[in-house]
Formats: C-alpha cells, sequence, structure tokens
C-alpha cells in the first residue's frame, strides 16, 4: 500500500506534463519572436481569406530565377489541391539559369528539394536551408565538390542562395513554423529556370540546346510544371540512378 501512496504522486505529475510544441521551441529565439510581432497576424489574416486552417496548414514553394519570385502555395490537411496565398520578390540570386553542379560556381540550384531546416540565428537574419545536393546533383554534379549550404534567406546578397530581405523572410519563415506545427514533415521546394510555358520553354532550350545537362533537367521541370497547373498538386518525384527523375 505504501508503495502504491509513493508512486501514485508521480504518476500523476507526469500525465500532466506535455511537450513544446514546434512553434513554441522557435518562439524561444529572439528573432522568430520579432517575425511573429511583424508577421503573425499578416500570416493568419491570409490563411484566413482562403478558409485555411493554421492547425492544419499545408504549404508548397515554387521559386522562379528569371522572374526572381517565390510562390507560396497552401492547403488545409484535408484539402486536395493547393491554393497560391503568396508571391514574394526574391531581392537577389547570383549565378544564371542551369543548374548548380559544383561549389563556387555561384549558381542557385534548380529541380526538386525540400526545406531541410530552419535556422533562427542565420548570418542573414532567418533562413530555410534547402536539401541540396540532392540525389539528382549528387550524380549530375562534380563528386566531391559539389558544394553545400544553400539557403532561402534574408538580406540582399547572394552566393548561390535566394536572398529575400529581412521583412520577406520574417513572414515566409512564419508560415514555415506554422505548418511544422501543424503537422507537416516536409516542406516541398521546386526550383525553376523560369515560368516554364510552352513558349519559355522552346525559347530556354533552343538558346541553351547546346548544355545538354541543363535541358534534360529542364525537360524534367517541365513536365512537373505542367502537372501541377493542371492537378494543383505537387506530383510526386522519383529520382533514378541515372540523375533523372520519374514523375507522376
Amino acid at each position: 500500500m505504501r508503495l502504491l501512496i509513493l508512486l501514485f504522486p508521480i504518476c500523476f505529475m507526469g500525465s500532466g506534463m506535455t511537450s513544446e510544441t514546434y512553434r513554441e521551441k522557435q518562439l524561444k529565439y529572439t528573432r522568430v519572436r520579432e517575425a511573429y510581432a511583424a508577421k503573425e497576424k499578416i500570416v493568419k489574416g491570409t490563411l484566413a481569406g482562403f478558409s485555411i486552417s493554421r492547425d492544419s496548414l499545408r504549404i508548397y514553394l515554387r521559386a522562379f530565377k528569371t522572374e526572381k519570385k517565390v510562390e507560396l502555395w497552401a492547403k488545409n490537411s484535408c484539402d486536395s489541391v493547393y491554393k497560391m496565398i503568396r508571391e514574394f520578390p526574391i531581392c537577389d540570386l547570383s549565378g544564371d539559369v542551369g543548374a548548380k553542379r559544383r561549389s563556387r560556381d555561384l549558381q542557385v540550384p534548380e529541380g526538386f528539394y525540400h526545406i531541410s531546416d530552419l535556422n533562427p540565428f542565420s548570418k542573414y537574419y532567418l533562413s530555410m536551408k534547402v536539401n541540396y545536393p540532392n540525389a539528382s546533383d549528387s550524380v549530375r554534379g562534380v563528386r566531391r565538390h559539389l558544394g553545400s549550404n544553400i539557403f532561402i534567406h534574408g538580406s540582399c546578397i547572394s552566393s548561390g542562395c535566394l536572398a529575400m530581405t529581412d521583412d520577406r523572410i520574417r513572414e515566409i519563415y512564419v508560415y514555415c513554423v506554422e505548418a511544422y506545427n501543424a503537422g507537416q514533415t516536409e516542406i516541398g521546394l521546386t526550383i525553376y529556370p523560369a515560368r516554364l510555358t510552352d513558349a519559355t520553354y522552346s525559347k530556354l532550350t533552343y538558346t541553351y540546346g547546346r548544355y545538354k545537362d541543363d535541358v534534360a533537367l529542364w525537360g524534367d521541370l517541365k513536365k512537373s510544371y505542367d502537372l501541377f497547373d493542371h492537378k494543383r498538386v505537387p506530383p510526386t518525384v522519383r529520382f533514378l540512378p541515372d540523375g533523372k527523375h520519374d514523375l507522376k
């Protein structure tokens, strides 16, 4: 009986303990608190305007290098399709159209990625790390010299990253925190050389036809672009052994 009496308070105390949410963990950092103070009301209002709950938020990002734009698409976890809810100008990005295949080439990657980490104390205010190199880059790039540390970040200076300004990164960062807090496990990001309309795709492949590696990648990205425009759902991407992609 005495053992039961001693155990009861311990069990009772344990049952009342709750783990921190993703949002609560992020809000321990000063810059994240600043981002929420500046942008939470805007984010909540935007989501409400599209009938999206922050508690079931799912997001997907598309970036276009030529147009210097990042699109933010969102939906409820139970919805079948995404809606574009925000478009952000890119302040600066280095390099030209075409994939990133080695370190120090200053190229912004192109292809199918996801956000692999959020950095609340970035050198560039706040940042979201991109999972470059992906499986395709590892096959098609210069082995052992692929580079790393590609981010979407604040400020307005780029050496292979998407620089958004501190003000814009605050809002994008809050959306990412909210999506993770609502249970999203992976935030997809597709980086395109440009908006791949039929006319733009034809012009790119003609102008850069001698760059066979880029043209092959753009063929896969064109298929992704068309599938998403048709279905409003990011395609499922499988990386093939030769660095190409199978999209459905």
